[in-house]
């Protein structure tokens, strides 16, 4: 049970970072990228902080400190700034699908650091799930402009990130909580995307915001970050990497369907049979007919 609750959480908190794209995107005709991340992370450890003292949740041992603080730059900045970099260059379609290959790269990581055991049937349903993406972003992913391929090594350098941080933190989240370790990690994260927003005077255009700009970056705060990366604490805490990886196959599908809700998208016959696609994918790759319980991570594969 504890593993289903895990990927469960893994799945909710994919679909809470897919309509968080639709605030994102509210917000960057505002403000630039890097204000957003501060927005989203620095609300988001506001959040999570007094709960986490309050509840009494046990902080990462002292000797964790710089592997938290590490993942969290690696995470909760770095990512960010190559998610949105990648998206000058490529389409949101094409940047989707690059992302997608975070369970990919998360299952060859970890299956070479001994994290956990490399199965057809994980390596089946990874392949299915990122399909089933390609297959409900079919026809958006023909409009790419010239040199999009640079967006989109850019962001699967930032599924890269995403997959490091899955599997470097996954027993430094046992060995503390999975709250206080998000609260730790994503203070690192906010505080760089801060400092540089400051030095870039990324937060100027701030003194103009309306009702709706904080609304919007109140709930990228709130659910984009303090309950989406909660979550996604929550369901490494209880599975394996690739399988908490594998659900961010269904980042792209929740934005499609809010774009269809808020923007007035249309919704087509692959975006049915990419959700159908996704959903086996996810599947397979997290049942086994015989239950394997996950190696530890040496130490010395820590950061």
């Amino acid at each position: 049970m504890g593993e289903i609750f895990g990927v469960l959480a893994a799945v909710l908190s994919s679909a809470l970072g897919g309509t968080s794209i639709g605030a994102t995107r509210y917000l960057v005709t505002s403000i630039d990228p890097l204000a957003i991340g501060s927005f989203r992370f620095g609300i988001g450890f506001l959040l999570l902080l007094p709960l986490t003292l309050l509840r009494g949740y046990r902080w990462p041992e002292r000797g964790d400190w710089a592997a938290a603080i590490g993942l969290g730059i690696l995470f909760f900045a770095l990512f960010p700034i190559l998610f949105n970099a990648s998206l000058i260059f490529t389409t949101a379609a094409r940047g989707a699908l690059a992302l997608s290959t975070l369970p990919l790269l998360t299952l060859v990581i970890g299956a070479g650091l001994g994290s956990e055991a490399l199965t057809w049937r994980k390596s089946i349903g990874v392949v299915v799930a990122t399909l089933g993406v390609a297959v409900a972003l079919l026809t958006d992913l023909g409009s790419a402009p010239s040199g999009a391929w640079r967006g989109d090594l850019l962001m699967m350098a930032a599924a890269l990130c995403m997959a490091l941080y899955g599997i470097w933190s996954k027993p430094l989240i046992r060995r503390s909580s999975p709250i206080a370790f998000t609260t730790m990690s994503m203070a690192a994260g906010a505080a760089c995307l801060i400092l540089l927003s400051c030095a870039r005077g990324s937060l100027a255009p701030v003194a103009g915001f309306g009702t709706p700009q904080w609304l919007a970056a109140f709930y990228l705060g709130a659910f984009g970050a303090a309950l989406t990366f909660y979550l996604w604490a929550f369901a490494l805490e209880r599975t394996t990497p690739t399988r908490v990886a594998i659900s961010v196959t269904v980042n792209p599908i929740t934005a499609s369907l809010v774009g269809a809700w808020l923007l007035h998208e249309p919704l087509r016959w692959n975006l049915a049979a990419g959700i159908v696609a996704v959903f086996a994918g996810i599947w397979l790759a997290t049942t086994t007919g015989q239950r394997v319980q996950a190696a530890s991570i040496p130490v010395s594969s820590w950061p």
